[in-house]
């Protein structure tokens, strides 16, 4: 489900209202969001305006930044379904101004939309392949055999996948075609999002997911990005507010380079591995992550100012994966 985030400047704006603008999951039902608006009506998250500068096309980096998709809510002898719908396509976006590139996608962008569900629901994921190649989704978490998602679909076919999403924490999807490192470096993958039975406390919540290029074929990545477009978030830096808790839902899915680490400038924060703790573990302001690990990072700046967020292995953070905080002062009113 494909949802703008545009907010009036310098106003506050509740979880309620986040879900009545359609900001988590513009297809789903109100009764599918009860149990998040009613733990979290009281909670007051204030969200900078996004630059009126920014595009707002598919292949936006801001989007993918806080979108989360809550899939579509039905009801099916007594019980509740979450559902939603993936379609392969292939696309052509600009890396930047020189590179145009080739990407597979899901639901015609990279990364994948973010999905988003409470453990213990029932997920319905209704994949329909529009690729030219087979394509499948594999998700990580608790699943039969059957919604693996490792047998191929095959051009034009349609099939589904079901499950009850468990455990909580941070997952992920992605293409389970061999060769799975082209497959995934093209473009085919996403994060999915289970939430624990009692919501995490208020907070900004993004989602970065790094990731490489290999735009010349020799199994070697030639630029890297956050969210798909690289060096974006140096160009257009993510705004919070000092003194507000943020909360990252970080993955790594880099192909062809074995391990890539998360740095935050003039600051640290608290770890929660693969997001299946309700408690950190650790304080740090570098952490290392192998292929598909995932983490859930919280922090809140004391001062107003830029600061630099990207792996230190250098040559990642050189050649586009790359960031800005900008932590702006809020107002009083």
């Amino acid at each position: 489900m494909h949802n703008r985030f545009v907010l009036n400047k310098d106003k506050i704006w509740s979880r309620r209202q986040f879900l009545k603008l359609g900001l988590v999951g513009a297809g789903a039902s109100s009764a599918g969001l009860l149990w998040l608006s009613l733990t979290q009506s009281k909670s007051r998250i204030k969200i900078p305006p996004i630059d009126d500068e920014i595009p707002a096309d598919r292949q936006n980096p801001m989007k993918v930044l806080r979108n989360f998709d809550y899939g579509t809510i039905k009801q099916e002898n007594g019980r509740k379904i979450r559902e939603f719908r993936i379609t392969a396509t292939n696309e052509t976006i600009d890396l930047n101004s020189a590179v145009s590139f080739n990407v597979w996608t899901y639901n015609g962008q990279v990364p994948g939309p973010t999905l988003r569900a409470k453990v213990g629901d029932r997920v319905r994921i209704i994949f329909l392949n529009k690729g030219g190649h087979s394509h499948s989704m594999h998700f990580h978490g608790t699943h039969p055999a059957t919604s693996d998602g490792v047998r191929p679909v095959t051009n034009g076919k349609e099939t589904i996948y079901e499950f009850d999403a468990e455990p909580y924490g941070v997952q992920l999807y992605h293409c389970h075609i061999e060769p799975v490192t082209r497959h995934i470096s093209k473009g085919l993958y996403g994060m999915f999002i289970i939430d624990p039975p009692q919501p995490r406390p208020p907070a900004d919540e993004m989602v970065l997911i790094m990731a490489g290029y290999d735009i010349n074929g020799d199994d070697k990545n030639e630029l890297y990005a956050f969210n798909g477009i690289p060096e974006y978030y140096m160009d257009h830096p993510i705004r919070i507010y000092q003194n507000q808790l943020v909360r990252l839902y970080v993955l790594n899915l880099i192909e062809f380079d074995v391990a890539a680490t998360f740095h935050l400038h003039a600051n640290f924060f608290q770890v929660y591995p693969t997001g299946m703790t309700l408690k950190p573990t650790h304080e740090t302001d570098v952490i290392t992550m192998g292929t598909a690990e995932r983490h859930i990072l919280e922090f809140s700046y004391k001062y107003p100012g830029k600061y630099m967020f990207h792996p230190h292995q250098d040559i990642f953070a050189e050649h586009g994966c790359m960031g800005n905080f900008e932590v702006i002062e809020r107002s009083r009113s």
